[in-house]
């Protein structure tokens, strides 16, 4: 199914923008989807998607296609305004405020956050959810790492993750990609803005037990949540439902390691992976 058109008076998205732009340079350029596929060795079928804005495309794509057209950062500076299509309609109020928010509070339970994630844990986690193709687990991939110049900007958000034991114990299944991604935990833990905690199982029953959190705070005070698990997320924007999450995340906190602690825990699960590594000699 090819993208929706615009109702008239409505402004075409950037993803609608995207298809249009790459119609048209294939178009001056006389080239068949055939050729164009020989060029960039791309699927031509999915060429044809990126055309019509049924897929959004991933960064390789783009660049190849750049290249081809010879548009130089013009094709990828479309994409980035239209890389958000890549997530699920119900998410995207979630991401607008998270764009806006002063303070972010993580708990995770399933797995690392995505602004913590390395690309290759991404690309495991998300591959865990059976996408269409590989072409669509490279959209997913690099959607969810551009997510993570939040933490890196010029007045990025103080950032809170308590990670629950089980996190930590799940790795990925190559331990060389496993090892890089607790590395990168460690690292960013020592940004001023980022605090990463440990809850231990030691710490028993809770009142979010199964259930990922993330609050954040506005410029103006108030406050939003999010929670999350396997199949499905909810967004609390009400003034009562907000503060008992927070109650629950202040809570579990308090019975979370110190961050001192946590980057201990951490590195002592670095250390017992290499202590168990296979000897290559």
């Amino acid at each position: 199914m090819g993208a929706r058109k615009p109702n008239a008076g409505q402004r075409p998205s950037a993803r609608q923008l995207l298809a249009k732009e790459l119609a048209r340079l294939r178009e001056e350029s006389g080239k068949s989807l055939a050729t164009l596929g020989e060029e960039t060795t791309y699927d031509r079928a999915y060429l044809h998607k990126l055309e019509t804005g049924a897929r959004v495309g991933s960064p390789e794509v783009i660049a190849a296609l750049g290249a081809v057209y010879g548009t130089g950062h013009h094709l990828t500076m479309l994409w980035q305004l239209a890389r958000g299509d890549a997530f699920a309609d119900k998410y995207k109020r979630f991401m607008e405020l998270e764009a806006k928010a002063t303070v972010r509070y993580e708990y995770a339970v399933g797995t690392i956050p995505g602004l913590l994630q390395t690309e290759g844990y991404a690309r495991e986690v998300l591959q865990a959810a059976r996408p269409r193709d590989d072409n669509d687990l490279s959209e997913q991939v690099a959607a969810r790492l551009g997510r993570q110049g939040l933490l890196w900007g010029d007045d990025p958000p103080h950032f809170r993750a308590v990670l629950d034991e089980s996190v930590l114990r799940r790795g990925a299944h190559d331990p060389e990609e496993w090892a890089t991604q607790l590395e990168h935990l460690v690292a960013v833990s020592e940004l001023p803005n980022v605090t990463i905690q440990v809850l231990p199982f030691a710490a028993g029953l809770h009142g979010l037990v199964g259930t990922s959190l993330t609050i954040l705070w506005l410029p103006d005070g108030s406050a939003v949540a999010y929670t999350e698990d396997a199949r499905s997320g909810e967004l609390f924007e009400g003034a009562a439902d907000v503060e008992d999450l927070r109650l629950s995340y202040d809570l579990l906190r308090d019975l979370a390691l110190s961050p001192r602690e946590s980057v201990a825990f951490i590195k002592r699960l670095m250390e017992d992976g290499r202590s168990c590594a296979p000897d290559q000699t």
